[in-house]
This record gives structure tokens, C-alpha cells and sequence, in this order.
């Protein structure tokens, strides 16, 4: 798809994002934060890591200010993407489902980010009227989730 290049190798992080209308970059920055963290990782391994949410928020100034703050690149995915990676939501809103079609942005948005075949080793965190969650394609013998064993 033009404009998007799926994270590939164990390494590389997709931290999707889902937020209410007017959200505040300071809160997206510090969820992504915590989320990262979560993974064993920060924004500062640099080219392994992206920010990806449903094209629905191209408007939301507040994702594209957090993204410059914290110096990764923003992806906006087309919904039909989102609604492709669904089978491997852990989380549910059925305000989310009405409103967008999935079960959670953040959780959708990181696994379609991260590429077919993806898990999230962040499950969905909310907090200010922001969600993050986090994905990457497992590497062979690599843990499925922050902490956890194959």
C-alpha cells in the first residue's frame, strides 16, 4: 500500500494509538512512553519504531504535534486495514466498534502496522482520552509478549 511499509523483524515496535477528539499531545506522548517502556523499549531506538492509528484521525493535531515530540514517524492506516487485524484485538469497545468498525484503534492499528502475522506484546493502555497499544512480528524463539516465554 503506498505510504506504508509494514514493521518487519522481531526487533521492530508498531505502537498504535486511538484517542478522543481534542486530545492533548502531552498525554499521547506520555502513553506511548509507558507503553514502550512496557515493551522493553523507548522512542530512541530510533528506526524500529512507529506510530500508527486509523486514517479517521488525520485531523487530530494532537497525534501529529506527539509524534514530532517524540521524533517517530505517524502512519495513518485506511479502516479497512484496521478491520483486517481485528481477529487479534484482546480489548473491546463497542463505542469503538459503533464509531469505527474494530474492536480498539490501538490494538488494530499496531498489529496492521507491525504486518501480517503480528502479535501484541502491549495489549491495549488507556489513559487522559488516549489508547496505545503495541505490536511486532515475532521473531523465531523471541517472547510473544513483554516478559513472557514463547
Amino acid at each position: 500500500m503506498a505510504g506504508h511499509q509494514a514493521m518487519t523483524g522481531g526487533g521492530r515496535l508498531a505502537v498504535g494509538i486511538g484517542c478522543r477528539t481534542g486530545a492533548r499531545p502531552e498525554a499521547v506522548v506520555d502513553l506511548v512512553r509507558r507503553c514502550l517502556s512496557a515493551a522493553g523499549a523507548t522512542e530512541a531506538a530510533g528506526a524500529g519504531v512507529a506510530l500508527f492509528t486509523v486514517q479517521d484521525k488525520v485531523q487530530e493535531p494532537g497525534l501529529g504535534e506527539a509524534a514530532v515530540r517524540l521524533g517517530l514517524p505517524l502512519v495513518f492506516l485506511p479502516r479497512a486495514l484496521l478491520e483486517a487485524a481485528s481477529a487479534g484485538a484482546e480489548t473491546r469497545s463497542e463505542r469503538v466498534v459503533a464509531l469505527f468498525g474494530v474492536p480498539s484503534v490501538a490494538e488494530t492499528a499496531a498489529l496492521a502496522g507491525a504486518g501480517p502475522g503480528a502479535r501484541l506484546v502491549v495489549p491495549r493502555i488507556a489513559g487522559d482520552g488516549v489508547t496505545c497499544a503495541v505490536a511486532r512480528l515475532p521473531a523465531a524463539g523471541a517472547p510473544d509478549r513483554a516478559g513472557e516465554a514463547p
